[in-house]
């Protein structure tokens, strides 16, 4: 039986990941966790989201994964130490390959950062843009809030969603950055918006891209992990809120019909 790459985000988001995992990996097979019970992530606090993310491996380990991949950004800025830690896989997050991207595309060295309030707060995207370059980049940070509740709707072009967005990015536009990190999974879904509100000036960093690399270059280092069974590989996706909402949404992104398995969770404090 093939080993599964696990994938889990705090609701749709992830998918966005998932959709470049695909394409540059089209033989391995996708597990994927969509929290979408509890999303979102980045208004709660620190201990909760690392509560909730062990809760989310424990269930994936019993399919036993060859690696897990966490393709939320609250969730890697808290816990993917955490997680390391706890099991015996590689564990890849969203932030490290993100902020590579940006390194490799700005000209000005001034990076904008979007993101949840969580991701913000953690400032882990500053810390690793400063590491990464040496302190040579000038790094301006914005929470957007509102985002997330727009994608998990499905709601990614209206006049509410133009309003929300330009709302949110209007500090950031009189500044002098000339790459934007969308410093959550969720955002590529309003990627066109945003960009129309930066400007043609602004290039627009996903992470999704990045991270789908590093996993690849993972495999390619370890020739046992790597699928290598011939045809399409039978994905698995799993969600704790409406398995309606989450199937119309992935089919849209992923452009398949999808093999959802709605979970019910037995641990009286979820979804609190």
């Amino acid at each position: 039986m093939q080993q599964a790459i696990a994938v889990l985000d705090s609701g749709v988001g992830g998918l966005t990941v998932v959709k470049e995992v695909m394409r540059q990996l089209p033989r391995e097979k996708i597990l994927y966790f969509g929290d979408t019970a509890r999303t979102p992530y980045g208004s709660r606090s620190p201990e909760q989201v690392v509560e909730f993310t062990r809760e989310i491996v424990d269930y994936l380990v019993q399919f036993n994964p060859k690696m897990i991949v966490i393709a939320c950004n609250t969730a890697t800025a808290v816990a993917l130490e955490d997680i390391t830690s706890r099991v015996s896989v590689p564990v890849v997050g969203v932030i490290g390959p993100g902020a590579r991207a940006a390194l490799g595309r700005t000209r000005t060295g001034v990076i904008g950062v979007i993101g949840t309030e969580g991701t913000i707060r953690s400032g882990a995207y500053e810390a690793a843009l400063n590491r990464l370059s040496g302190g040579k980049v000038q790094v301006v940070s914005e929470a957007c809030p509102g985002f997330v509740p727009l994608v998990e709707d499905g709601n990614f072009r209206s006049a509410r969603t133009r309003e929300i967005v330009e709302a949110s990015l209007a500090t950031l536009r009189d500044t002098q950055l000339d790459s934007l990190i969308l410093g959550c999974t969720h955002y590529p879904f309003l990627a066109e918006t945003i960009s129309e509100t930066m400007g043609p000036g602004v290039a627009l960093i996903s992470s999704a891209d990045e991270t789908a690399r590093e996993i690849r270059s993972i495999l390619e280092r370890s020739d046992q992990l790597a699928a290598t069974a011939d045809g399409a590989p039978l994905h698995q996706f799993f969600c704790s809120g409406d398995p309606a909402k989450f199937r119309e949404i992935a089919q849209t992104w992923l452009g398949e019909q999808i093999r959802l398995t709605p979970v019910v969770w037995q641990v009286p404090h979820i979804g609190a």
